[in-house]
């Protein structure tokens, strides 16, 4: 819901680090694969109950999320990099809410389904809205950097790091973030849904709209 706005706050935050990385010869898809092996260990931090240490990693991963991007602008985008950002970061989301499953089952695991199911639809109406408006030639406005087209949601990158934040910190919550939280995903995934009903029905009909009709 607001990633569109603290996008260029994060690229000017980040990019001194990035353009040591570059000097330094690192690439993206690199940053990108360390950054998703610390969101695993931080799955075993969850699953194991250390809710601070599993804190610290998922902002690390994250951290990393931001910077492969800023590396990737000054060493040119590629769609191999586009790939492997939005594969491992829907994968990561996931590892979460499984995490707090496994740590405690009887307690966690319904609320973590729901939830992990409630990312499948904002996930994939996401992808799938992605695809064709690409397919089709459109740009996301508010997302003019991004390797793929981004349509936003009640339910974005922020919101949902912030929600991740809140279950580490008041783990004894899980449940009851898990499903107002769900419930927001879906909303968005609806959202979506007749987003996309509108925008390519009328793309069908010869008629061109923008992102926010």
């Amino acid at each position: 819901m607001i990633d569109a706005r603290i996008l260029p706050l994060q690229r000017a935050a980040l990019q001194p680090a990035a353009r040591m990385l570059a000097r330094m010869g690192t690439s993206a898809d690199a940053i990108s694969l360390i950054g998703f092996f610390i969101g695993l260990l931080a799955f075993a931090a969850l699953a194991n109950g250390q809710w601070i240490l599993a804190l610290a990693l998922i902002l690390a991963n994250r951290l990393l999320d931001g910077l492969d991007g800023a590396v990737a602008r000054i060493h040119g985008p590629t769609d191999r990099g586009a790939f492997l950002d939005i594969t491992l970061d829907f994968v990561f989301y996931a590892l979460v809410p499984l995490g707090f499953a496994v740590h405690d089952p009887p307690l966690y695991a319904l609320p973590a389904a729901v939830l992990i199911v409630s990312f499948v639809g904002t996930g994939s109406s996401f992808l799938a809205f992605s695809i064709i408006a690409a397919k089709q030639g459109k740009r996301a406005d508010a997302f003019p950097m991004k390797g793929i087209y981004y349509t936003g949601g009640m339910a974005e990158g922020f919101e949902t790091i912030a929600v991740f934040v809140a279950m580490c910190l008041f783990p004894h919550t899980f449940p009851v973030i898990a499903f107002v939280f769900a419930s927001i995903c879906g909303l968005t995934t609806l959202l979506r849904w007749h987003q996309g009903w509108v925008v390519f029905a009328k793309e069908q009909d010869g008629t061109s709209v923008s992102e926010d009709s």
